[in-house]
C-alpha cells in the first residue's frame, strides 16, 4: 500500500480539481496491484540527450590530482532514449534511437509486445 503522502508527492493537481485527484488515484491504484505474469505492468518513458565530444583530449591525472578536462565541447547530435520497465518483476530495457519520431516509438512498442 502506498503511503498517502507518496500518492501526491510527485503530481500536484490543479487548484480545487476533485476530478483530477480521482483520476490520479485510479492510476496510482494500478501500481498497488500484486504481480500477475499474465497482466504485466509495463512502464515506458522517453528522454532526449545531447551527444557531445571532446575538442581536446583530457590530461592524464598526476599524483594527488584528478584528470583535467577542458569545458569546450563539440555537438554530435541528439539521441533519444526509451526506457521500458516492469517494476514488479525487476526488469528494464533501454532503447536508443537516432531520432524522436512516432515511427521510433512504434518500433519500441512493437518490440515490447512481440519480443519482450
Amino acid at each position: 500500500m502506498l503511503k498517502p503522502w507518496l500518492k501526491t508527492q510527485w503530481c500536484l493537481p490543479p487548484q480545487g480539481s476533485a476530478e483530477f485527484v480521482a483520476q490520479m488515484e485510479t492510476v496510482l491504484d494500478v501500481y498497488e496491484r500484486p504481480y500477475d505474469p499474465r497482466r504485466p505492468q509495463v512502464c515506458l518513458d522517453e528522454t532526449s540527450k545531447q551527444l557531445v565530444g571532446e575538442v581536446q583530449a583530457p590530461l592524464p591525472p598526476q599524483p594527488g590530482q584528478p584528470t583535467r578536462e577542458d569545458d569546450e565541447y563539440v555537438r554530435n547530435g541528439v539521441a533519444n532514449l526509451f526506457m521500458a520497465s516492469e517494476p514488479l518483476r525487476g526488469w528494464r530495457h533501454v532503447y536508443v534511437t537516432d531520432q524522436r519520431t512516432g515511427h521510433a516509438c512504434a518500433q519500441v512498442l512493437k518490440d515490447l509486445v512481440d519480443v519482450q
